[in-house]
């Protein structure tokens, strides 16, 4: 049972890295299959369709997202806002991706309805978690306005090459907290 755990596991990093960097439409099952080392069969083995994997590559990549960014109660709004802005950073600095559900949400006219679910979940919850560290009585920037600004100034990063864009985006988000 482990063994298909790891598989799974392994077509779910492969699909991410790839989904990350060319969106939906940027891998195949065959070059999941290719990645991992495995027949395309065990691809669809654990995965019936695309749309079955990348619902749950999103639902994976929400829980990361949530558990990277901690407790909304041990952070301030300015802390917050940092932590968030860290992950997109790491993403483009360390490793040249995109916010997964920013490329998904971009291509949702084309993409199957539970996948485009899950994409929604993964901002609301975003959004939700800065709401619950800004309160109920917090003035000045909306957490979607937050998400927003991050993920276009992530966009802008990478499309031109210059990290120093989302970077700048992020310092002049926080200061206002």
């Amino acid at each position: 049972m482990q063994k298909a755990e790891d598989t799974a596991e392994a077509i779910l990093a492969a699909a991410e890295w790839r989904a990350r960097r060319a969106g939906y439409r940027g891998f195949s099952f065959r070059d999941l299959a290719g990645d991992v080392g495995v027949k395309s069969a065990s691809v669809h083995y654990h995965f019936p369709n695309k749309g079955d994997l990348a619902a749950r590559l999103v639902q994976r990549y929400r829980r990361r997202t949530l558990e990277a960014l901690g407790s909304p109660q041990d952070c301030s709004a300015r802390q917050a806002v940092e932590r968030l802005a860290a992950l997109f950073v790491e993403a483009n600095e360390t490793h040249d991706l995109m916010c997964l559900c920013c490329l998904l949400g971009a291509e949702s006219d084309a993409l199957p309805r539970n996948v485009v679910a899950e994409v929604s979940g993964y901002f609301a919850e975003l959004c939700g978690w800065l709401e619950s560290v800004f309160g109920p009585d917090h003035e000045g920037l909306s957490a979607q306005t937050v998400v927003a600004a991050l993920e276009g100034a992530l966009v802008i990063a990478r499309t031109r090459r210059d990290p120093e864009v989302l970077r700048r985006c992020a310092r002049e988000i926080a200061a206002g907290f």
